[in-house]
């Protein structure tokens, strides 16, 4: 039965759902010593870095080695605060030393290959493995018009942190007064669903103070979004949504919201019913499961399928897929569920290789929407597995209060808890302590 709680409430569960995934091996690492095996994780993002060190402390023995090009991680998730300069860039770069000293191998190379036991990279090394955990983030499906290539230069996606997110910035920046940004939502399902709609309050943000006469467009091939409710209502408190001067002005599907091309010479996204020009675009494609598993041999359809309880993909054996790219049915695509993915994948790695069956799994999302500068709101959710093992199931969760019962002090308080949330997930995935302005 599904219910409601309160955040001291979910943080008692969720805790303990972790505990349950992960009490008997995670930590108590002494008594699994000798186990001796080695698993290569290729990815090195919150997903793939949570696993890796969850499995070495777990299990000392094991040998551990992330294959990830970038030296240094920018994370997607809050990375919108850039936009309004609530938090910079360079706070939400996470390097490797933290895993390092724990004795994880980390290889900066691209994975080009993954065999039964070995996966090489783009430097001509090769590493040996008795389990290969995938991690890869998501590719896109760019419509007529659009490619990395185009988005790296001006019309950006900038839905993986780092160099697009700071172009995105500099055009709202440089955008001239009384200017139009046009956004483009993608299709179900995505990374981060609130993601497209939290940008465009931080966007609104920034413009509210620096150019309150500009506007923004919103094209969405839906008609309804994650946190649909809650995101309305602040847009209207904030930015006006609904009334004659709003700054926000947000096309659904079955108004011509969905995206059929684009035109970068001119910033024009031509949609289903008419063209919207921009003095910034910002185009955000339809997703599917990173570019190395659909290289091997891990994808069916647009993502990659696995066994629920292990996270073992349905198609390979010894090789499991977690984040973004798994078709994890039940868990949305976002940065919490990929940690608990990745705790639930270490587990049942550990137990395999001391020659036990995998734990029951338990599951846990925390997702922060920040909307303006004293405001954010956030949903909660602790899952099970079901009976069939085919899905998972929402058991317990909780929405930050709106309409009537929207408090204005608590909505302030969880901005800082969307960055104390922040400093927690990231720690626990990096070890290297970085902080936010808190």
């Amino acid at each position: 039965m599904k219910k409601n709680m309160n955040r001291r409430d979910f943080m008692k569960v969720s805790g303990g759902a972790a505990a349950a995934v992960a009490g008997a091996s995670i930590y108590t690492g002494s008594a699994l010593a000798g186990a001796k095996g080695r698993v290569v994780v290729v990815g090195g993002g919150l997903g793939g870095a949570t696993c890796a060190k969850y499995i070495k402390r777990a299990d000392s023995s094991i040998d551990v080695t992330i294959i990830e090009p970038n030296k240094t991680y920018f994370t997607g998730f809050t990375s919108n605060l850039t936009i309004s300069g609530m938090v910079t860039m360079e706070q939400l770069g996470h390097t490797y030393e933290g895993l390092t000293a724990m004795g994880i191998k980390v290889v900066h190379a691209a994975a080009t290959e993954i065999g039964d036991s070995s996966v090489k990279t783009s430097d001509g090394g090769s590493y040996d493995f008795d389990r290969c955990v995938v991690a890869p983030g998501v590719d896109f499906k760019f419509v007529e018009g659009h490619s990395e290539e185009i988005a790296n230069k001006s019309v950006t996606h900038a839905y993986k942190s780092g160099a697009q997110m700071s172009l995105l910035g500099e055009q709202i920046r440089g955008m001239k007064k009384g200017g139009t940004v046009v956004l483009a939502a993608p299709r179900n399902p995505f990374r981060c669903p609130p993601g497209p709609y939290e940008r465009t309050a931080q966007i609104a943000a920034y413009l509210k103070v620096n150019n309150p006469t500009a506007k923004i467009i919103v094209l969405d091939p839906k008609d309804k979004f994650s946190k649909f409710g809650l995101f309305k209502e602040a847009w209207k408190i904030h930015y006006g949504y609904g009334t004659d001067n709003s700054m926000i002005n947000w096309i659904k599907g079955a108004e011509g919201g969905a995206l059929e091309e684009v035109d970068a010479s001119t910033n024009t996204a031509i949609a289903s019913i008419e063209e919207f020009k921009g003095d910034v675009l910002n185009v955000i494609p339809d997703m599917k499961a990173g570019h190395v598993a659909h290289a091997n041999g891990l994808v069916k359809g647009d993502w990659c399928p696995v066994d629920l309880q292990t996270f073992e993909s349905s198609l390979r054996k010894n090789i499991h897929v977690i984040g973004d790219s798994s078709a994890a049915k039940g868990l949305p695509k976002s940065g919490y569920a990929a940690a608990s993915e990745a705790k639930v994948t270490a587990a049942a790695i550990v137990a395999a290789m001391n020659g036990n069956a995998a734990p029951v799994p338990a599951y846990t999302n925390t997702c922060y929407s920040v909307v303006a500068p004293n405001d954010a709101f956030s949903v909660a959710a602790v899952y099970q597995l079901a009976a069939d093992k085919h899905k998972v199931m929402k058991v317990a969760g909780g929405l930050t209060p709106s309409g009537d019962k929207r408090n204005a002090a608590h909505r302030e308080r969880e901005v800082q808890y969307a960055l104390s949330w922040y400093e927690n997930i990231t720690t626990d995935a990096f070890s290297d302590g970085k902080k936010l302005p808190l």
